[in-house]
């Protein structure tokens, strides 16, 4: 309620800021290339990335140096992965599940899903947009049965370098806020792991528009994101 009351009595200064952020924000197209495949050699995992630009490799020119390609890279050293990206700029937690509604054709035992930061960007209340994720998280559950959801944490974006405050302080208070509120709710989940973002974001790794991942913070939650699934498939199979 206090965050909510200072957002209110800050609005005069908040607006035009965020007005002017988009404004003056280099636009970064989507990374290119393929957004499904297969790789690897060993057992089959079938995987499906879901989310918005972050998901979408804006920041860099490949989706081999995007966070698909990243992490399937890493996961084929030890399966035979099949993959599935579905992810687009803009993205939020209501319009993900609405495109969701016709589900890709693909089997997915994990699914990853980064989203969140458009809907702490767009003003999207609170409760709607948990009431938004939980629909989310029983649509994949009752589509594809998957073994495991992971839920990637929010980015700090309090520590993002484009935005000035107090702008840059509403927006890192209130991603807080929904951060802790998923990892909260599904702790006890057993098809559910709330995975943190503990990434560098130096502004010397972030891409030239100041919001988005360089090529390097990718390639780092890649490995996390795949060293997380390798340590946990055994558990998988019992």
């Amino acid at each position: 309620m206090l965050h909510l009351a200072m957002q209110l009595l800050l609005s005069p200064i908040l607006i035009p800021q965020a007005i002017s952020v988009v404004r003056r924000a280099l636009h970064l197209p989507e990374a290119t290339g393929p957004r499904s495949g297969t790789l690897g050699d060993g057992p089959p995992l079938h995987l499906l990335i879901i989310g918005d630009s972050s998901a979408a490799g804006v920041g860099v020119e490949t989706q081999d140096q995007a966070l698909a390609g990243q992490l399937t890279r890493n996961l084929a050293q030890h399966f035979k992965v099949s993959w599935h990206l579905h992810a687009r700029s803009g993205a939020t937690t209501q319009t993900t599940l609405r495109c969701l509604q016709t589900p890709p054709a693909c089997k997915a035992d994990v699914i990853l899903i980064a989203l969140g930061v458009n809907d702490v960007t767009h003003a999207v209340p609170f409760p709607f947009w948990r009431r938004a994720q939980e629909r989310l998280i029983r649509h994949l559950i009752q589509t594809y049965s998957p073994q495991q959801i992971y839920l990637s944490g929010m980015p700090p974006l309090g520590d993002f370098p484009l935005l000035p405050n107090p702008l840059r302080w509403s927006l890192g208070r209130q991603a807080k806020r929904f951060d802790k509120a998923q990892r909260q709710r599904f702790a006890a989940h057993p098809r559910i792991t709330y995975a943190a973002i503990d990434l560098p974001l130096d502004p010397t790794l972030m891409a030239k528009d100041g919001f988005h991942p360089g090529a390097e913070v990718y390639a780092l939650w890649g490995k996390e994101m795949a060293s997380r699934i390798i340590s946990d498939w055994p558990s998988f199979q019992q």
